[in-house]
């Protein structure tokens, strides 16, 4: 395999005693390009010294205010400013919290105030959001005009960035990761973009910078890669706009969500011109990735991690041919391992760990000792996950909780969920374990017909029977008009499994 980025010639991290991400993403010639913005409808291209200018515009603001360590909330979509945001606080020492426009007063309070940010820049849309929940600061509004602010002088695993939890599984928690976790996704992004840094790269993704996966499988590795990156604000998946887009945007590398490309398959759409297309929240199957290479021209790279130890594994299309119903295989530098009850790695299924030293490894859960604690198995940092190695490829079964015993069979639901994707009848799907008498469990799958589909459930279950084990099918189908969601586009399943427990027997 070609060198990748973050890791010495040896295979170990580079990650230098003293670190500071803001400098890291700004070690750039001053007229090349950072980021091209396409959120106003005309493209405006705004290169390093540029982007340098605003954070220092928003570093000098801040520093009258705050102190090295306070935690400042960033509460913008796709834009210049975001980026220029993040990189403010970093300089100065300060811990950036990314919220999501998505989220409803509720979300944003239990956030900020867990965080303690005190300040949140954000925009005029995002401070109606905050009211009364913090100091909003209007981000575009700061001066340009000042003496640069340097650097400040951080260690590798000085607190940088505070990124919650999804919350699919429990109430939201703080993952706090250090100055090197940038360094940490830099072997996996480029994986997933089968060596991302080629001459005419342009990276671009639907997902929201506010999340993980836009802020650090794209953003940022961009920024320090040198790789122009495109922002566009998408208040709502298109598949004719992100044609467009792509095409104005000179995009080359993008990473669409499980949910995207969903969408894209729905209508058949084909975008050629891509160098490469990654993608990351749930497992893709064989019928997924085989549109994908007539789509694209090109595989679809799957990766994984989570908000706690992202990009940990990752297929490379021009290294390795994919595996249907695996996510790839251990990304260097990440010791990955499927662990028993005991901490014990095994070829048996069991939960996907990764071991402590992971650069992408956070320092800890904000204020949760108890549950950092629990985190770890030993030297192991346990995903809640289950998965199980096929030679040196990792199989996802499912998420700990969503694994369906049934009969004796343990049963994963992504794969019934990929399997129902392929009838030409559903839209999107979710599929849970509904406790019952006889087997332990049922599997029970919630489904959204595509507009004008007249499917049944036994065509359903004739389906999956004829594709998967006969004791996997879903033996209770109930039609949905949408499914609980994510503001990242992931299914909430534990939202599923409520009603199927709420249901009773049939």
């Amino acid at each position: 395999m070609t060198s990748l980025p973050g890791l010495t010639a040896t295979g170990a991290w580079d990650v230098p005693a003293r670190l500071n991400m803001a400098a890291q993403c700004l070690a750039h010639p001053v007229d090349q390009v950072a980021v091209s913005d396409l959120t106003g409808g005309v493209r405006r291209d705004v290169t390093y010294g540029a982007l340098h200018r605003m954070a220092d515009g928003i570093a000098r603001a801040l520093m009258a205010r705050v102190a090295r360590g306070d935690r400042v909330g960033v509460l913008l979509s796709q834009s210049p400013w975001c980026a220029a945001a993040h990189l403010a606080i970093w300089k100065i020492g300060c811990i950036s919290v990314p919220l999501f426009k998505l989220f409803k007063r509720d979300a944003l309070s239990s956030r900020v105030g867990d965080a303690g940010c005190g300040i949140v820049l954000t925009d005029a849309e995002g401070a109606a959001l905050l009211g009364d929940l913090a100091e909003a600061w209007l981000a575009d509004e700061v001066g340009l005009d000042g003496p640069d602010v340097p650097f400040a002088d951080t260690a590798a695993d000085d607190p940088a960035v505070l990124i919650y939890t999804s919350g699919t599984t429990g109430s939201p928690k703080g993952a706090l990761h250090g100055h090197r976790v940038l360094t940490g996704h830099l072997p996996g992004v480029a994986m997933s973009h089968d060596h991302l840094g080629q001459p005419g790269d342009c990276l671009w993704t639907p997902a929201d910078w506010a999340w993980i996966g836009g802020l650090f499988d794209v953003l940022m590795p961009g920024l320090a890669l040198g790789v122009p990156v495109v922002a566009a604000r998408m208040a709502k998946f298109k598949v004719d706009s992100c044609q467009l887009l792509v095409v104005e945007g000179g995009v080359r590398n993008v990473f669409f969500p499980p949910t995207a490309l969903r969408m894209l398959k729905a209508e058949s759409a084909v975008i050629p011109g891509l160098r490469s297309v990654a993608s990351g929240g749930e497992p893709l199957g064989a019928e997924m990735l085989a549109w994908g290479r007539q789509a694209f021209g090109l595989d679809i790279n799957e990766f994984y991690g989570q908000t706690e130890c992202n990009m940990v594994a990752s297929s490379c299309g021009v290294d390795f041919a994919a595996k249907a119903g695996c996510i790839g295989k251990a990304v260097p530098g990440h010791d990955v391992a499927v662990v028993d009850a005991a901490g014990q790695p095994t070829q048996a299924e069991g939960d996907v760990a990764v071991r402590r030293g992971s650069a992408s490894m956070m320092l800890r859960y904000w204020n949760r000792p108890e549950e950092t604690a629990q985190k770890f198995r030993g030297d192991w940092m346990v995903t809640g996950d289950r998965g199980v190695w096929e030679g040196d490829f990792l199989r996802f079964v499912g998420r700990k909780d969503d694994v369906i015993t049934s009969a004796g069979y343990r049963i994963g639901p992504a794969e019934i969920e990929d399997c129902l994707l392929t009838h030409p009848g559903v839209a999107t799907c979710g599929v849970v374990g509904k406790p019952d008498a006889l087997r332990t469990e049922v599997v029970k799958a919630y489904v959204v017909r595509k507009p004008g589909a007249s499917v049944r459930a036994k065509d359903l279950q004739d389906w999956v029977k004829d594709r998967l084990a006969s004791y996997s099918y879903p033996r209770e189908i109930a039609f949905l008009e949408a499914l609980p969601m994510t503001v990242t586009g992931k299914v909430i399943r534990r939202e599923l499994k409520a009603m199927a427990v709420a249901e009773g027997p049939e």
